[in-house]
């Protein structure tokens, strides 16, 4: 297992507060912003980091998802599709990590993240719009995930950075079933990747408990307080969380083309 300084409970404890109420005020799984937390203020290795992340999410994914399905805002027919695309896509993306170039990709999904980010300040979703069910658009959802999945697996982005803003785009979901559902649908991606990441020793559990722990007594309150926040400024503020992300991958990227 990589080796990674003993970082303290309390440090812990406060990325897994704050990873926990952006999950559940924005429906992702918080790996955007707790991986480079953990590599530049713990020390951690971004492979370890990564997969720390991905099994602290779990329990704030469980319980944020409970608590928009309490609220009724959780499509769960939705949720099941697309969970049964992602599970197969990151295996799928995994597989193609180190076999197809991803340079051309990666810049092509920050094209989608920035027409994202500048769509969100003018597209609003209405609180009462819900998702169709069609076959036609169950079969849909389940391609979004797969795509997800494969895109996770290849870019290392979040599945909820793409799924939300896809759901209330392209699917017509109001921005709350959107977040809720896409929380439903990390859990069983969570599961798989902290298996597959544990057998490979790229997971700190005793980090990811204690991460895991205080993001899932933050998560409720995020989802709670996204119900009070209206739709344009919901938008507003995960259209900036999404600038951040993009802002986050244009430098890695141009940093590795420069080290080339």
């Amino acid at each position: 297992m990589t080796q990674t300084p003993r970082s303290s409970v309390f440090v812990l404890a406060l990325l897994g507060a704050a990873t926990g109420l952006l999950s559940g005020l924005f429906g992702i799984g918080g790996g955007v912003v707790l991986v480079p937390m953990l590599v530049m203020f713990l020390g951690f290795q971004q492979r370890l980091a990564a997969g720390t992340s991905v099994a602290a999410i779990l329990p704030a994914a469980i319980v944020g998802g409970i608590g928009y399905g309490v609220q009724g805002n959780v499509d769960w027919i939705a949720a099941i599709a697309l969970a049964a695309g992602v599970i197969v896509g990151a295996q799928i993306g995994s597989y193609l990590l180190s076999r197809v170039p991803t340079g051309f990709l990666r810049w092509l999904f920050m094209g989608f993240l920035a027409v994202v980010v500048v769509s969100l300040w003018f597209v609003v979703p209405q609180r009462d719009a819900e998702i169709e069910k069609t076959t036609l658009v169950i079969v849909l959802l389940v391609i979004t995930g797969l795509v997800t999945g494969v895109l996770s697996g290849l870019l290392g982005v979040g599945g909820g950075v793409v799924v939300v803003p896809i759901l209330m785009f392209f699917f017509g979901a109001s921005d709350l079933i959107a977040k809720g559902t896409s929380l439903i649908m990390l859990i069983p991606g969570s599961i798989s990747g902290t298996l597959g990441n544990a057998r490979r020793r790229n997971v700190d559990l005793r980090a990811a408990a204690i991460l895991g722990i205080a993001a899932s007594i933050l998560s409720p309150l995020g989802s709670v307080i996204a119900t009070h926040i209206p739709p344009f400024w919901s938008n507003v503020a995960f259209s900036l969380l999404l600038a951040f992300v993009l802002g986050q991958m244009l430098v890695k990227t141009l940093k590795n083309r420069k080290e080339k």
